[in-house]
């Protein structure tokens, strides 16, 4: 497959477009989803919810693997060679973990239909431009596998995600089979802010920003602070409306700022 520069940009400047009008739209009405989804929306189980909506997102950079042979190495570069696979990889491990593991452990409610939509819509499309980019687009030099922010990126996205997992474990812990019920979260990340499930995510794609040092990289990860940043705020808002004794200390999203 050739690399197509032209719709690799523009997909990432689109996607940071729509990134803006997704923050101003959450600024005016709050995504409905979980606690805030209003009765007479259809909605379907969290569990194929989940599963529908973040799976692409690990299919279609899979496919784009197995589809994609092997350049003739170029002196002083490397087409599609170890490092690059591994970059791959990362993108992937995220959503093989929501789609596969976080899907048949969660215990939310269930997610509206147009939210399952869209979530889909984008992560198809997000997960062909991270995985066409990175296997028929980007250029590294051989020595790339041994630069600071490679290696700097891959650790920060390991961080992030066991923030992440972690942060879920907790949540989950709060509610026995068949609760719906709220309570405070306590213990790791959620010592210090509301969202730490999305603390997490975001300091994920972070480092995976960092190690791919790309455009479309860092639009996705522009993309997920104008999406989920303002569901953290959402949730310590509504954590202390409905919480007395809700910890004062507790940031929304980033600890001891913000």
């Amino acid at each position: 497959m050739e690399c197509w520069d032209a719709a690799v940009s523009s997909l990432s400047l689109a996607l940071m477009v729509l990134a803006v009008a997704y923050l101003l739209r959450q600024t005016r009405t709050p995504t409905r989803y979980g606690r805030y989804v209003p009765a007479d929306i259809r909605c379907c189980s969290a569990r194929l919810g989940w599963l529908v909506q973040e799976v692409p997102s690990f299919l279609l950079p899979l496919m784009l693997l197995l589809l994609t042979e092997p350049d003739t190495e170029q002196p002083g570069r490397t087409r599609r060679g170890t490092g690059r696979k591994l970059l791959v990889w990362t993108f992937m491990l995220h959503y093989f973990h929501r789609s596969f593991i976080y899907t048949f452990l969660t215990r939310g409610r269930p997610v509206p239909l147009i939210i399952v939509l869209s979530a889909a819509i984008f992560c198809s499309i997000n997960g062909f431009l991270q995985g066409h980019h990175l296997l028929h687009c980007a250029q590294f030099k051989d020595t790339w596998l041994t630069d600071a922010r490679l290696a700097a990126g891959f650790l920060v996205f390991v961080l992030g995600l066991t923030i992440n997992i972690h942060s879920d474990h907790i949540l989950r812990s709060l509610r026995k089979p068949g609760e719906t019920v709220y309570r405070i979260p306590h213990g790791g990340m959620f010592e210090f802010v509301s969202g730490a499930n999305f603390f997490g995510e975001i300091i994920e794609w972070c480092g995976y920003a960092v190690a791919v040092w790309s455009l479309p990289a860092f639009a996705f990860f522009f993309f997920t602070v104008c999406s989920i940043g303002p569901r953290a705020y959402q949730h310590h808002r509504d954590y202390q409306q409905r919480f007395e004794d809700y910890p004062r200390s507790r940031k929304a999203l980033i600890p001891f700022i913000l």
